[in-house]
């Protein structure tokens, strides 16, 4: 058979950090010691009420398939969870419940964009959202960000880049790969900016509850015409259960609905039934343990790093992420992470993955393992940095 491929496909990148972890589990079957710094996946287990739950909603015979936009029960317990984190009344309806966030953004953007639109996107940012643009044809804009505007978009920047094709903003707060969040009068800001384009605002919100020191606000204290991405798979944990959602404007629900019945008929219902038991008392207490760790470990590797004379001009302040100059030591960041990984068994991200600002200056490393781990890591890193 001849073999055909989409020309969109050329201009798809794969997750450079996928190469990375191959590589390194390869290391690993071969008894190499390998120490994680790439991955953004938290090392705990799922919280044992939310596993508890899926277990019995099988045993309950609860295993056929949901409306499209998600359980009734679960729509209401997400609501309900805007309701008594941020102080904004939902309607239930709003609640689109998605196959992961990544379900939620392909989902959003194809109800909103036509084949040529433009969607602004920060850059360095997550790469699978400028993918998700390019899948539909249109254009993803990456926009130069760097520590002098904490690595987010700014109202000027958005009035500079927006031009008649220009449909969206995407944004994410706190950011992949910097930890970067934003103010409430920020988002304020940016949310006025985009209106006064007569343009749509997506907000991915996909790693509150994961901040340090600062209250994360969500876009939808400051408006109902947004749309904001959310997950259960960072600060609850459920990565493998893929699970998240939309909260949509009104006016939207019908075309939402009518597509996730087309695209993926319902997101598990296993995983939905594991979901509501997340926000349950006892399912908190665990998280917000867990965050207190993910804090420590932020503090722990932030500090090492500096001293390692990597360069971090702005301090993350959620997610579980540091995005650090490399230029002291290479001019290839990509190169840079597979030497230290072939030569300490050190896994790390190269800047590349997020765009191409500056990439080859750029690594990023991920606390998302034990501080232990860490410890091993950096001391690895110190020796090799000598050499």
């Amino acid at each position: 058979m001849a073999e055909i491929i989409a020309k969109r496909m050329s201009q798809i990148q794969p997750f450079y950090v996928m190469n990375i972890l191959a590589k390194a589990k390869a290391m690993e079957a071969q008894g190499h010691d390998i120490v994680h710094l790439e991955i953004g996946e938290p090392d705990f287990v799922t919280a044992k009420p939310i596993v508890d739950a899926g277990i019995h909603s099988l045993n309950a015979g609860l295993t056929h398939y949901t409306p499209a936009v998600g359980l009734a029960s679960l729509r209401e317990a997400i609501a309900e969870f805007y309701h008594t984190t941020y102080q904004v009344s939902i309607n239930p309806e709003q609640v689109i419940v998605t196959p992961g966030s990544s379900g939620a953004l392909q989902l959003l953007l194809s109800i909103l964009i036509n084949p040529g639109d433009k969607v602004l996107l920060t850059d360095p940012g997550y790469p699978c959202n400028r993918h998700f643009v390019r899948l539909l044809e249109g254009e993803a804009v990456n926009v130069k960000v760097d520590a002098t505007t904490n690595y987010q978009l700014t109202p000027a920047l958005i009035k500079q880049y927006w031009d008649a094709k220009t449909r969206a903003l995407l944004i994410a707060s706190p950011s992949n790969p910097t930890g970067a969040m934003l103010s409430g009068d920020e988002l304020q800001s940016l949310i006025s900016q985009v209106n006064k384009h007569q343009g749509v605002m997506i907000v991915d919100e996909i790693y509150h509850g994961l901040c340090y020191g600062k209250k994360a606000h969500s876009a939808l204290e400051y408006s109902d015409d947004v749309f904001v991405v959310n997950s259960f798979s960072k600060y609850f944990g459920m990565t493998g259960w893929r699970v998240g959602w939309i909260i949509s404007p009104e006016a939207y629900i019908v075309e939402l609905d009518k597509l996730a019945q087309n695209l993926f008929l319902a997101t598990s219902t296993t995983s939905q039934y594991g979901a509501i038991e997340a926000f349950s008392p006892a399912t908190m207490n665990i998280l917000e343990d867990r965050r207190c760790q993910f804090q420590q470990r932020r503090n722990f590797l932030l500090k090492a790093l500096k001293n390692l004379g990597f360069g971090v001009p702005v301090d993350p302040d959620g997610a579980f992420y540091i995005y650090c100059n490399c230029e002291k030591f290479t001019d290839d960041s990509f190169l840079f992470c597979q030497k230290i990984l072939e030569e300490t068994g050190v896994a790390i991200t190269p800047g590349k993955d997020f765009g191409i600002h500056n990439a080859s200056k750029h690594l990023r490393f991920a606390y998302t393992t034990s501080i232990e781990n860490m410890e091993k890591g950096i001391e690895r890193l110190a020796k090799f940095l000598k050499h």
